[in-house]
């Protein structure tokens, strides 16, 4: 039988995970279905339960779900359990399994999509939210000579950046004002067409400014731009973290390249 997955969200009708896991399953040869659920906003628990019961083998849970989905998970991977959400699901004899593979896809764009060594870096984290906290301990794992998260409100940026301790510091949008070797927009500014107030002293000529939202040339990257830093946006990502999810579920590793580049066409 065909093995059946989803993706939760509300709304959920613009996503491309079909399309990205169906050109997975095409490339590798799995018998899967990948469908698209428009959850209710107060009704993302019976519509998962309804979906296991159905025969789903996984989900993947996308805005506003993901803290919703870290309650309901039995079993938490450790990075699931430090970013504090869930993007992943997987559901066998053992119960509901809760991962995150957004750091993972994050850091698989940057080092190999986009030939970004994080090793010694200096990396500027904007925002304080689910998005950041859920990419931090991945970007760790390279091993940044420094990670300043910065957000409107300072106190917000400096308890998540304790929450993690080790080189992690904390700083309000005005005061970050020195250059940056990579400047990741993980605020929802950009889904607004808004930019934050940042002083253009973080980019300099090396600077990589890198914008999650994908589709759209933001706010945020075009100010990089004008100010000499070269731009990103979060397209490979999503594909990078729909791999690391499809790896979880079917034990094979895709070929992202090629996905990125029809969706990019």
């Amino acid at each position: 039988m065909t093995d059946r997955y989803a993706v939760f969200g509300h709304p959920i009708a613009h996503s491309k995970s079909p399309l990205i896991h169906a050109a997975f399953a095409r490339q590798t040869g799995q018998d899967i279905s990948y469908e698209a659920i428009l959850a209710p906003l107060d009704g993302f628990a019976d519509s998962l339960a309804a979906f296991i019961a159905a025969g789903g083998r996984g989900a993947n849970v996308t805005v506003p779900f993901k803290e919703t989905a870290f309650k309901l998970a039995l079993r938490l991977s450790p990075r699931a359990e430090r970013a504090g959400a869930v993007n992943t699901l997987s559901f066998d004899r053992d119960g509901m399994l809760g991962d995150n593979t957004d750091g993972a896809g994050l850091v698989a764009d940057l080092t190999h999509n986009l030939h970004c060594a994080l090793g010694g870096k200096r990396i500027l984290l904007l925002g304080a939210g689910g998005a950041a906290r859920g990419v931090i301990e991945p970007l760790l794992d390279q091993q940044p000579a420094v990670l300043v998260i910065a957000n409107r409100t300072l106190g917000r940026a400096q308890e998540l950046a304790g929450l993690f301790g080790r080189g992690v510091s904390a700083s309000a949008f005005e005061a970050a004002d020195t250059p940056f070797d990579l400047v990741i927009n993980a605020t929802a500014a950009s889904l607004a067409g808004e930019l934050p107030p940042l002083s253009p002293r973080i980019f300099g000529a090396n600077t990589l400014a890198y914008d999650m939202m994908y589709g759209r040339d933001t706010p945020f990257l075009g100010f990089a731009r004008g100010h000499g830093a070269a731009t990103a946006d979060g397209l490979g990502m999503l594909v990078e973290q729909a791999a690391e999810a499809f790896y979880l579920w079917r034990g094979v590793r895709p070929d992202t390249a090629p996905v990125i580049a029809g969706l990019r066409a």
